[in-house]
């Protein structure tokens, strides 16, 4: 009877265990087809579209996964201009709507479309930034590392309960419970024995500790969202946004240097010496270049023998001196643009920091983003190389040495 009830109860635990295991897998999965149509979206849309309102160049796309047929999506994302050209009524119109300017054609294989399709489906939630903040980066809701913690709990209360309710059934049969041989063990054994809840409730706590103080060191030096006040309130909305002005314009540096640069006031002037006066801010903030550089507005000219005043801007992204990253590889070699890392720039009145810049959400742009064939002469040979090798794959950045380590710690 006691073997009967005792497999029963294993029989339980097994059937617990599967459970939670196939509910965390499937969420798992989910999650990272997300995620993998999120750099989808962010390596190839985000410099036309965004998630929420209408961009400069194509709209908003929230919501469109419920507006539009996936296969309707599917031709529009992979050849827009071939679509159009069957005649369908909403490809034409959308095409008219948006000044007849057609979507670049994409041609995603299945894997990607479906991933970038689940993120469609799946839109971020915008969360409001708070102004000069640190927060520490956490995914959104609950971490995995959480719910391992609180599984691993639970299985170990089962586990607990089964073996006292075990021994208590042995006893009550007038069976000896069982015993470990081994001296030491026999002795630990007798402790456990002895003082159970104080070894259950110290080894939960340990788990506890563990969890929270590898998520804490996990953490360190991992931010998001930093969003400092700057000497003058230079907004990327209006410039990058509004007026359309070319990242590259002021950031020149960010294709011929490994660093983009902070654009001196000289580049301001270029603009300001005409334009007193901002959208919103009047003629308050343009006031302060003025100042910093010696120049009447009343007279259009520099202030003979004025000593300059630097503007001190703070920076904002900055990586461990431990990384190596070139600006000029990514954006000139790499034809990435602007956004992918530093997100919706042309929406943001005040910049602040999209994302955690870590080694991880590196090597995973690396695995998802291709090789940038066209346009790049120079490499014309290695690209044949790349294509004879891997015919018929997606020949993405880690097949050219993107997650070595030397690249970017020599």
């Amino acid at each position: 009877m006691m073997r009967s009830i005792y497999s029963y109860l294993i029989l339980t635990l097994a059937i617990l265990f599967t459970s939670f295991n196939v509910a965390f897998s499937q969420e798992a999965v989910d999650s990272l087809a997300v995620q993998q149509g999120k750099e989808i979206f962010k390596t190839n849309c985000v410099s036309c579209h965004s998630i929420g309102k209408n961009a400069l160049i194509g709209p908003g796309l929230e919501g469109v996964a419920n507006k539009r047929k996936k296969e309707w999506l599917k031709k529009w994302i992979n050849s827009s201009s071939d679509f159009i050209a069957s005649g369908d009524p909403d490809a034409i119109a959308i095409y008219e709507e948006w000044n007849k300017v057609a979507m670049t054609s994409f041609y995603f294989e299945d894997e990607d479309f479906e991933a970038l399709y689940a993120y469609l489906k799946n839109p971020p939630i915008q969360e409001d930034i708070v102004s000069a903040d640190l927060t520490l980066a956490e995914d959104q809701g609950v971490r995995t590392s959480t719910k391992l913690m609180f599984i691993a709990l639970f299985l170990l209360m089962l586990v607990y309960l089964l073996t006292s309710l075990k021994n208590k059934l042995k006893e009550s049969l007038g069976q000896e419970t069982e015993t470990i041989p081994d001296t030491l063990l026999s002795q630990f054994n007798l402790f456990v024995s002895e003082n159970r809840n104080v070894v259950f409730a110290s080894f939960a706590c340990l788990i506890v500790v563990l969890k929270f103080s590898f998520d804490t060191m996990i953490g360190v030096g991992v931010y998001s969202q930093y969003q400092p006040e700057q000497p003058i309130a230079f907004s990327h909305k209006v410039h990058a946004g509004e007026n359309g002005v070319d990242c590259n314009y002021c950031h020149s540096s960010a294709r011929k240097s490994k660093h983009s640069g902070i654009p001196s006031a000289n580049v301001c002037m270029n603009c300001h010496t005409y334009i007193n006066e901002g959208k919103i801010t009047g003629t308050t903030e343009i006031a302060k270049i003025y100042d910093a550089v010696g120049f009447d507005p009343n007279t259009r000219s520099y202030i003979e023998g004025y000593e300059q005043k630097p503007i001190k801007w703070v920076r904002i992204h900055n990586l461990p001196d431990l990384s190596y990253f070139n600006h000029s590889q990514h954006v000139v070699a790499g034809k990435i643009e602007c956004q992918t890392c530093h997100g919706p720039i042309e929406e943001m009145d005040v910049v602040y920091q999209h994302a955690e810049l870590t080694m991880g959400w590196c090597v995973d742009c690396h695995r998802t983003t291709e090789v940038a064939m066209e346009g790049n002469e120079y490499y014309t040979e290695l690209h044949d190389q790349l294509k004879e090798k891997y015919k018929g794959e997606k020949i993405t950045v880690d097949k050219i040495g993107g997650i070595e380590c030397a690249k970017c710690h020599y």
